[in-house]
């Protein structure tokens, strides 16, 4: 596995409908190997790797690269900028923490809290302010209603984690770009989406399901791990190292169950460690592929365990992201194997 990159691909900016700039980060890394490579109107980006077949099925491979961020709502009259959510944050994991804000220049800020030295309640994110340490005149000359907002957390290894903003879902990229470098051979035309928007309703992997009317979809992102402490382990049963998690269920997609036989049956073969996931809350890009044709396509996501999501030290075992791109790989080699 390679840092380096995840580490760009967790540090690099890319607000929901604002992704352009990581963009370019996936055709850096996979138009030197794929046989075709565009972007749509929504800013999707597409890798195509077409299939030997004669009469090769479509799968789409689907990771999105959007991550939670804001946009500028207002300034005060003292300079303090007030935010717009893009995505589900909560309000005390923003206390105290640093940001960027995207205006003709990028510029550093805080979120500040209202009372010093004592306990503090935030409320809600839109009740929150940022303070950039610049006098209202010069933050009202460089930021503008609508900029971007985004947090500041630079990826680190952590024992056998890596932690860091944004690993929702720049880890599931990750394993799409890795797993189709590593690919080696595939019957069925694979095509690898990094989608937009999915923190604000999975709307770019509509589109782009849409656009290519894929025979199936497999969706790559991170789930909720339930072994810290404090943590519903009877909902959330998923474990930090035990592997790749097979999703079964989550509030947007049920996984189509010829897919989830096949997944295991690829896993054990490979002795690839593996783990089920039952998601009580949320969705993924699946839910969005599933509907895409009259009577629907089969569609599974394959989940990264991940610890304290939607913060700025989302963690994930190195072990769990291997198990990922080991099992999509086997995969993508042996689609064709899969009947529905």
């Amino acid at each position: 596995m390679s840092f380096e990159l995840l580490k760009t691909l967790c540090e690099t900016a890319g607000a929901p409908g604002y992704e352009q700039e990581f963009a370019a980060l996936i055709y850096r890394e996979l138009q030197p190997i794929a046989d075709e490579m565009f972007t749509d109107t929504m800013g999707n980006v597409y890798a195509v790797k077409r299939g030997s077949s004669p009469s090769p099925r479509t799968i789409m491979i689907a990771a999105h690269m959007d991550e939670i961020a804001f946009l500028v709502r207002g300034i005060d009259p003292n300079g303090f900028v007030s935010i717009y959510p893009l995505g589900g944050f909560t309000a005390a994991h923003l206390v105290a923490q640093r940001v960027l804000i995207h205006g003709t220049e990028k510029i550093g800020g805080v979120f500040g809290t209202k009372a010093a030295m004592a306990e503090y309640s935030p409320g809600k994110v839109t009740d929150m302010f940022i303070d950039t340490g610049l006098d209202a005149a010069t933050v009202k000359e460089k930021i503008r209603i609508g900029d971007v907002v985004t947090m500041v957390g630079p990826l680190q290894e952590m024992g056998n984690f890596y932690t860091g903003k944004t690993l929702d879902d720049r880890v599931g990229i990750y394993a799409m770009i890795e797993a189709f470098k590593r690919m080696t051979h595939n019957t069925d035309t694979i095509v690898a989406v990094a989608t937009v928007q999915e923190e604000v309703g999975m709307r770019g992997a509509k589109g782009a399901a849409f656009r290519i009317e894929p025979d199936m979809g497999i969706a790559l992102d991170i789930t909720v791990a339930g072994d810290a402490p404090g943590s519903d382990s009877a909902m959330f049963g998923v474990k930090m190292g035990e592997g790749v998690a097979i999703k079964l269920v989550d509030q947007a997609a049920i996984s189509h169950r010829g897919l989830v036989n096949f997944f295991r049956n690829l896993a054990e073969k490979h002795s690839i460690k593996y783990q089920w996931e039952l998601l009580p809350a949320g969705g993924t890009d699946a839910g969005a592929m599933q509907i895409v044709k009259r009577g629907g396509i089969p569609v599974i996501t394959l989940s990264i365990p991940n610890r304290y999501t939607h913060t700025v030290v989302e963690s994930c075992h190195k072990q769990d992201i291997e198990a990922t791109i080991a099992l999509l790989t086997h995969f993508m080699e042996s689609s064709h194997e899969f009947i529905p």
